[in-house]
C-alpha cells in the first residue's frame, strides 16, 4: 500500500525560503524511503485559507443535517482540508518561526483543521481526538535566532504551540528538523542545514 505524505507549506520567499528547503529535503527523503509515496501539497502563501469568520464558525457548530446552503458553501475549503489531513500518512509542515510564533497562513490552516465532531470531540474526561491513529508529523522548523537554548528560550512560541495544537487532534508522533540562527550569515546558514541534514537522517531511519 502506497504512503500518503501532506505537504503544507507557508513560506512566501520561494527559493529563498529556510523552510521550503527543508520541506524539499524531508520530501525526497520520504520518497527515496519508499518510491510509491503520493505526495499532496497544500501551499498556504500560494493560496491562503481564508481566515474563519461568523458564517463558518456558525456552521462549524450547526449539525450537518441543519446547515443552510451558505453555511454548506462555507465549509468547502475547511472539509477538504480536514479530509486531506485524514487521508495522509505522513504530514510535512513548513513552519518558519515568525515573530516567536508562526504564520497567520498556517494559523488559518490549524483553525480550519482543528473541528469538533471531525478531527475531535468532548467526552467525558475532556476532549479526546477522531483522527486515524498511527499518523507521523514532520515539522520542518526554520528560525532565525537560536531558541532551542540560551536566554531566547523562553520566547519559543513556534514549535511548542505546534505540538500543543497537532496533539490535542491526536497527532502525536511529530518529529521537528530544525535550522535555526539562520538570520547570522551564510556561514550560520550553511551549518544550520548540516544540522538539519542529521537530524532528518536520524529521523528517517525510524520510518517503516
Amino acid at each position: 500500500m502506497s504512503t500518503t505524505v501532506l505537504s503544507i507549506e507557508t513560506s512566501p520567499l520561494g527559493d529563498y525560503s529556510v523552510s521550503r528547503k527543508l520541506t524539499a529535503k524531508i520530501l525526497s527523503e520520504l520518497k527515496a524511503k519508499r518510491t510509491d509515496t503520493q505526495i499532496v501539497t497544500r501551499d498556504l502563501a500560494a493560496s491562503p485559507l481564508p481566515h474563519l469568520d461568523g458564517m463558518t464558525v456558525g456552521a462549524f457548530f450547526t449539525p450537518p443535517d441543519q446547515r443552510n446552503g451558505a453555511q454548506n458553501s462555507a465549509l468547502i475549503l475547511s472539509d477538504t482540508c480536514v479530509n486531506e489531513l485524514i487521508a495522509a500518512d505522513v504530514i510535512v509542515i513548513g513552519a518558519p518561526m515568525w515573530n516567536f510564533g508562526i504564520p497567520s497562513s498556517l494559523m488559518a490552516w490549524i483553525d480550519h483543521i482543528v473541528r469538533v465532531g471531525l478531527t475531535f470531540q468532548y467526552g467525558a474526561g475532556g476532549p479526546e481526538s477522531l483522527l486515524p491513529p498511527g499518523k507521523k508529523v514532520i515539522i520542518a522548523s526554520s528560525r532565525g535566532g537560536v531558541y532551542t537554548s540560551g536566554p531566547m528560550q523562553t520566547m519559543d512560541h513556534q514549535e511548542s504551540y505546534l505540538k500543543t495544537a497537532l496533539g490535542f487532534i491526536g497527532l502525536h508522533d511529530v518529529s521537528i528538523v530544525r535550522a535555526e540562527g539562520v538570520a547570522r550569515g551564510e556561514d550560520a546558514v550553511k551549518g544550520a542545514m548540516a544540522s538539519a541534514d542529521l537530524q532528518l537522517t536520524d529521523i528517517i531511519k525510524n520510518f517503516a
